[in-house]
Formats: C-alpha cells, structure tokens, sequence
C-alpha cells in the first residue's frame, strides 16, 4: 500500500481531543461529538483521541474501543483521524491497532510503552510487530517524560527501515537535538510532529509536519492559525502567536495533562471537569490563575467564582 497520499493529509495541528467524564465518571459520548464538531469547526486539521489527553490509562480497553468508534463517526471523514492505541500491554497494543484498522481510521498513533522499561531491541520488536499486524499507518509517540524510556533515533530509523507504513513520530521530547536527528536519520519526508507546546513551532522550523498539543483542546483556533500562517508562508504571524500561545501554554501544564485542560474547559463550559483517579483537577489556586489566564486570551467573557 503507498502511504504518500495520507502523508500529504497529515498536517497541520492534530488536536489530542480529552475524554469527557459526566459527574459519575461515565464517558460523555454527546459531549465528545460536540467537541470534536468545535475542533473541525475551529480549523484543527484532525483528530486524535484516547492519546495522553484522553486518559488512556483510565479507559478499559472497551471503554477505549467505543471512544475511538464514536470520534470516527463523529469526524465523519471531514479531516484525517487517528486514534492512539499503543499501551504498557503488547496484546492490547495490538487488539486495539487492528480496531483502530477495522473502523477505518486514518492512521493509529503507538506510543512507546511505559513503566516497564523496554531495551532499545525491546522496542523495536514490539513496534515491527504492531506495524506488521496492519496496514494503516502507523505515528510512533516518543514520550520519555512519561514512559520513562526513549525511543533513540537510531532504532526509529531501523524501524522507518524495515516498516513502510510508519510514516510519522510525535516528539514530546525536549531533546531539539534529537529532534532535529530524527530528520536527518529517518528522512526529510518523515512526518514530524510536535507534542512539546513550546516546540510546535521550533519543530515547523526545520520541517515538521505540525503537532499533536493539548493546547489545541482549548484553544484549537489559534493552534490551527500558527500553523496555517506557517505554511503559508507568513513567518512573521507564526512568530507571532508561537509567543501569544506561550503563556496559555504554560498554564495548562502547571499540573499533570489534562486535569489543567479539563479545568479550563470546565470554567469555558465545554464539558463537565472531571477526571478519573489517580488524576485529579488542579488546585484551587492553580483553577485561579487558568481562570484569569482564559479571561486574558478572551477564552471567558468575565471572571467567576
């Protein structure tokens, strides 16, 4: 199968959309239609669920097939899907990449597994397999602040080698210079794509594809317009709110990803601000200063208690 014309597709900002919880802690799919309408509306070029921003490990594994079936329906084709299914579990990263094949998914997001500590051979067994098991594309999701391992250039490059439908990585890597390597070693046509918000713009600078930012579930607008003035050609303006975003950005990761995201969608009345432990909602004084952030980019008309 040729993968370039979903290459071509995948671009731009591919927002990370949170899993919605009503007060009982029950997934919210009315609310998650409306959320992924709001991002396509505001100009996010695709839609990703069940990624860091959507509290995969809270989700069983039915829990998580129903979100990802749900959110295809819901995009309906109107820009590119893909769901994340990697896990700590090589069984369930399997069943759930061959799912996200089954309800037609665009491409299937695969993070490198965490707590357990996989050596760099490890990985590259684990992700030849999963990309073996299917022939949608497959966007390797290195997070070593989170999964305690990094996916080292050298054995994505292998990977890119020996696996022609993995096409892309996410960086949530405050590595630029591994970053900048992931170019070189695994090609200038590899899809780059940022998941450090101050990175989103760094990382089109040397021909990144977009980013993955959970910062785009608040303000998907404005994530989408950087990267539009980015391709575009109008630096200036993708300089522009790279720095505008900046103080929303640092905000919404005074916590762990997603209770300051949830809060803010909350006080914005987008969903109802809950999550499923061990995470939690931010602390009061933290709420406070989301509040008056979301007041000062216009997110909330006024200030309330």
């Amino acid at each position: 199968m040729a993968y370039e014309e979903i290459k071509q597709r995948l671009r731009g900002s591919i927002a990370p959309v949170i899993t919605p919880f009503d007060s009982e802690g029950n997934i919210d799919f009315e609310t998650m239609k409306k959320l992924i309408d709001w991002q396509i509306e505001s100009g996010s070029h695709g839609i990703s669920v069940t990624g860091t921003s959507g509290e995969p490990s809270s989700l069983t594994i039915e829990e998580r097939k129903r979100v990802m079936e749900t959110a295809k329906k819901a995009v309906n084709g109107r820009v590119p899907f893909i769901p994340a299914t990697g896990s700590t579990n090589h069984a369930e990263t399997l069943e759930l990449t061959k799912f996200a094949q089954e309800i037609g998914a665009d491409a299937a997001m695969v993070i490198v597994p965490y707590y357990n500590r996989p050596s760099q051979q490890a990985l590259y067994k684990h992700f030849k397999a999963v990309a073996d098991s299917v022939d949608i594309p497959i966007i390797i999701y290195n997070i070593p602040g989170r999964t305690a391992v990094n996916l080292e250039v050298r054995t994505m490059a292998r990977l890119v080698e020996d696996c022609p439908n993995i096409i892309g990585v996410k960086e949530s890597n405050k590595d630029f210079e591994h970053v900048n390597r992931v170019l070189l070693y695994c090609g200038r046509n590899f899809l780059l794509f940022s998941g450090i918000e101050l990175l989103c713009y760094p990382m089109l600078a040397i021909g990144g594809a977009g980013s993955i930012s959970a910062t785009a579930n608040v303000a998907p607008a404005k994530v989408a317009e950087m990267h539009n003035a980015w391709f575009e050609g109008d630096v200036k303006r993708a300089q522009d709110l790279h720095f505008e975003l900046m103080e929303l950005n640092d905000i919404l990761f005074m916590e762990t990803n997603p209770g300051p995201v949830k809060a803010a969608l909350g006080m914005m009345g987008k969903i109802t601000p809950k999550l499923r432990l061990p995470l939690d909602l931010p602390s009061e004084e933290i709420q406070e200063k989301i509040r008056q952030t979301l007041v000062k980019y216009n997110l909330l008309t006024e200030v309330t208690s």
